[in-house]
Parts: C-alpha cells; sequence; structure tokens
C-alpha cells in the first residue's frame, strides 16, 4: 500500500511538497518513468502480454527506485492489460516504495462530482491499492472539478499535479487560449494552483505539468510555491540546458521527467542505473549553475 511517511507532533503525515524537496535534495531532481509501451517490450525483447508488462515493470523499477526521487508509472499501459496488469501495477508501486522513491501515478484524471471524488479514493486515500504519493490530474472541466482531490489530498499527506501547459503540439490551442480575464488558460491554472499552495514550506502540495519545450517566458512560475513536473526532457528534445533556458531561478523547483531516454538502456539493470546517474548529473550541474547565477 501506497502512504507518506508518519511526521510531526500532531501524528499528521508529512506533507507532499516537504517529502518531494527532501527527496530531490538527496537523489537529485530526476523523475524517470515507467512507461511499458509495446515498442519499449519489443526492444528488451520481451511478449507484448501481461508476461512481458510484469517483467518489464518490475526490471525497470528494481533498477532504479533506489536511485532516483520520483518514478513515474502511466497506468494507461498496465490498464491495456486489464486486471493482470493493475496487479502489476500493484507491485510496482509497492516495490518503488520499499526503494525509498516517491510515486507519481501518471493517470490524467479528471470529471465532476461524485465521479471525481471516486478517483481520489482510488488513487489518494489512505489504504487504496492504488494509492500513490501523487497523481497527474486534469483541469479542463474547471479547476473547482479537481476540490475532491485537492481536498483528499490535503488530507492524506499525497500530491497532485495539474496539467497546466502540457509538451504535445495539441494543447496549444487549448491552453494558449486567452483565458476570462487575462493572460492564458494555462498561466489561470498555474495562478490557481499557487492560491493552494500559499504559505506551504518548502514546497507545496500542489504541482503543475509545464512541458520542458515550451518557450520561456509562456508560463509565469514565480508564485507558484510549488513543483513542476516537466515533460518533454530527452527523447521528445528537450536538454538540459533548455531546462535553464525555460525554467530559470524557478529550476530548483522543477521535476524533469524522462521515460524513453532512460529505458532503452534496458533490460539490464546496470545500464539502466547508469543512464539514471549520467542524467543525474547532468541535471544537478545545470541546477547548480543556475543556482549561482
Amino acid at each position: 500500500m501506497s502512504g507518506p511517511v508518519a511526521s510531526g507532533a500532531a501524528g499528521r503525515p508529512d506533507a507532499f511538497g516537504a517529502r518531494l524537496a527532501e527527496a530531490m535534495a538527496a537523489r537529485g531532481p530526476l523523475c524517470v518513468g515507467v512507461d511499458p509501451h509495446p515498442s519499449l517490450l519489443s526492444a528488451w525483447d520481451l511478449p507484448a502480454d501481461v508476461t512481458g508488462l510484469e517483467r518489464f515493470a518490475l526490471t525497470a523499477t528494481e533498477a532504479l527506485a533506489e536511485h532516483v526521487a520520483v518514478l513515474k508509472p502511466q497506468s494507461a499501459f498496465f490498464e491495456s492489460h486489464g486486471a493482470r496488469g493493475i496487479a502489476v501495477l500493484e507491485r510496482v508501486l509497492d516495490t518503488a516504495r520499499q526503494a525509498g522513491a516517491l510515486v507519481l501515478l501518471d493517470v490524467k484524471r479528471g470529471d465532476i462530482g461524485s465521479t471525481m471524488a471516486a478517483y481520489a479514493a482510488a488513487y489518494l486515500a489512505d489504504g487504496a491499492p492504488l494509492a500513490a504519493d501523487a497523481i497527474t490530474v486534469s483541469p479542463y472541466l474547471g479547476f473547482g472539478s479537481l476540490e475532491p482531490a485537492l481536498s483528499q489530498a490535503r488530507r492524506t499527506g499525497r500530491g497532485v499535479f495539474v496539467l497546466a501547459r502540457t509538451s504535445n503540439p495539441e494543447g496549444h490551442a487549448v491552453q494558449s487560449a486567452t483565458a476570462a480575464g487575462d493572460g492564458t488558460v494555462a498561466q489561470s491554472v498555474v495562478d490557481a494552483a499557487a492560491e493552494r499552495n500559499a504559505g506551504a514550506e518548502p514546497l507545496g502540495d500542489v504541482g503543475v505539468v509545464v512541458g520542458a519545450t515550451v518557450k520561456p517566458g509562456e508560463v509565469r512560475l514565480d508564485g507558484l510555491n510549488g513543483p513542476v513536473l516537466a515533460p518533454g526532457f530527452g527523447a521528445q528534445g528537450a536538454t538540459a540546458r533548455d531546462l535553464r533556458r525555460v525554467f530559470g531561478p524557478e529550476l530548483g523547483a522543477v521535476l524533469p521527467a524522462s521515460s524513453r531516454d532512460v529505458l532503452r538502456h534496458g533490460p539490464s539493470p546496470l545500464a539502466l542505473r547508469t543512464a539514471v546517474r549520467r542524467t543525474r548529473d547532468e541535471l544537478a550541474a545545470v541546477v547548480e549553475t543556475a543556482r549561482s547565477l
């Protein structure tokens, strides 16, 4: 079962933002996806069935969970194998947790009312079989529709990452549209997340997703006071230097996400760990440079 670490005089769980900041300081800011895409299964000479899924996902998790701050399983690749695939995902969550990694479950859920509450119970409630440290959510039924997930996460010491300005080209038309009032839709999402994070130290629990491939200055993050998940790093083309260019002084709160660029080095656990160390060291050098400017 996933669950935050108990702490504090009041016996409440550690807030996700604080646990994430601690993990990033200890292990670096890299987030590695566990994405059992059929093309990667093939590259690892594994069958595109649940046995291949299990070998791929557990090999990657066992090799990497001790060496990264965050693992990000992509739920869809497990769901596509039905109940047996979900059982593998439960094992991935448990294995990663035992190795000390935080788990960000990439589910991108977004709905209203009781349905959103059910999603929150599935992924953010204590004792839920698929409970993770944080999940990705979509705000495009209105940021307020996320309230059940935000409230559940706050109660149980977990976090959410809200899609704001994503790295996929198809998102540009919606996310860069002018919102009611002033600014873009993406900026309105960031601003709403910032309101939830006000006063939190060292980081709030409501993160946003902003692609590493966006234009510098396209989204203002200086008031967010929360983490930024940055897809697009690695196989999608963004480099460590691009991260500094896009995120500037906010780079210290950025969690670059890489999946294929690391996973393509499997199935050798040693090769996977070597790829992570190389990427982690590159990111650390860029973050240190940004801090010194």
